[in-house]
């Protein structure tokens, strides 16, 4: 359970946008008010109908702050929303494809809002929880006591990067390369498993991987020979643009060619709680497609929206626009949204899967997470609730 700007599993730590900022505390306002709501209502029994089928108010958990990765989540929040500084949420009507479709959503953030606790462990502690974004080694950490079933994946590659100084490596363009040169690969402690997937799979010798990343840039500013963590989707934008002590391009390679073919992020609901949720899903995931598509051709108003909850949540996690916009175009360039293997938007294969819990359940046991005996990629994920004629092109 990779994040280049924290871990995820347990424990804190600090991250380069929060290390950049000049406040951590919130400002103490009660809830900010946007504008009124001005679409109509979903045709009554219509797909985009979900008054009958879903709870009054769809809660899903987030695994970080606010960020364009996590923009299926947010572009469903209408123009009606507050904001609750307090409690670090954002409520109204959710809205899909110029409609309203009679419930509302809450998007809850992760990160310093859950103390960095994982999101599984947050969707078991507060059951009012519906979709959790779980990655795929996540869910098979938390299979022996708290099961996730992934419903869709808005993402399809993870945006996870290990990233170098292209002058002190010249013509290097994977970790490898730049491993067999003697480059440190500094990754994230903790609840990580990037360390042990680089030098496991051979990508990296043990005795070159650092598990001290904690965000700051000033080593890697300092040091021009490591390597580290960082995400395709805002460190390249960031550190050419925001940090003016670096102000050049890096070079990276995706992790998820060297062995971390999760997929990141796919919303999940508690196994056990699945049928429950069954008639939602049946008209929810097909909107959570949908949404997706529809925000990469028009992403204006969610970003400003993710902009804003960053300013009024004020938790020393810092979002510009410029990275949000570059976040949007990157995730199309790379192949982060894309169809799947399994041949449909939002699916996920089960061959993939299997791969993951391959790859992963030894490293999750060797550390002494209890991962749940014979687990089977059908106990990961389910694409019985996918539009299979939605499509990306």
């Amino acid at each position: 359970m990779i994040r280049s700007r924290a871990t995820v599993v347990a424990g804190s730590t600090l991250t380069l946008f929060s290390l950049l900022a000049l406040s951590a505390c919130s400002s103490g306002e009660d809830e900010a008010a946007a504008s009124a709501l001005e679409v109509p209502a979903a045709e009554a029994g219509s797909a985009l109908d979900l008054a009958d089928v879903c709870p009054a108010t769809v809660v899903m958990q987030q695994d970080w702050e606010p960020e364009a990765e996590h923009a299926g989540m947010y572009s469903l929040v209408g123009s009606d929303y507050t904001i609750d500084t307090d409690k670090k949420r954002v409520t109204g009507s959710l809205v899909t494809q110029g409609v309203d479709t009679g419930v509302d959503i809450e998007v809850r953030p992760g990160g310093a809002a859950i103390s960095y606790q994982s999101v599984t462990s947050q969707m078991y502690v507060d059951q009012d929880i519906m979709l959790g974004a779980v990655n795929t080694d996540g869910a098979v950490a938390s299979s022996g006591n708290q099961p996730v079933t992934a419903v869709v994946a808005q993402l399809n590659m993870s945006p996870q990067v290990i990233m170098w100084d292209p002058d002190a490596y010249p013509g290097a363009t994977t970790v490898e390369e730049i491993a067999a040169d003697g480059a440190t690969i500094v990754v994230s402690g903790g609840g990580s498993n990037l360390g042990a997937l680089l030098s496991g799979n051979g990508t990296v010798p043990a005795d070159q991987v650092d598990p001290s990343y904690n965000g700051d840039p000033s080593r890697f500013v300092g040091d021009p020979t490591i390597a580290q963590q960082g995400f395709a989707t805002a460190e390249p934008y960031v550190y050419e643009n925001e940090v003016s002590a670096w102000g050049k391009p890096v070079a990276y390679q995706l992790v998820s060619e060297v062995g971390y073919t999760i997929y990141p992020e796919p919303l999940a609901v508690r196994t056990a709680d699945l049928e429950e949720y069954r008639p939602c899903l049946e008209k929810l995931v097909p909107i959570l497609q949908q949404t997706q598509i529809d925000y990469l051709s028009d992403p204006d108003a969610t970003n400003a929206l993710i902009v804003e909850l960053v300013e009024k949540y004020s938790t020393g996690w810092v979002y510009s626009q410029g990275v949000a916009d570059y976040s949007v175009q990157a995730m199309q360039d790379l192949g982060i949204v894309q169809t799947d293997t399994s041949g449909i938007f939002g699916g996920m294969d089960e061959a993939r899967i299997q791969e993951v819990m391959d790859t992963f359940t030894p490293i999750l046991e060797a550390s002494g997470t209890d991962v749940a005996d014979d687990l089977v990629p059908s106990d990961l994920f389910t694409n019985e609730f996918l539009d299979t004629s939605i499509t990306l092109d």
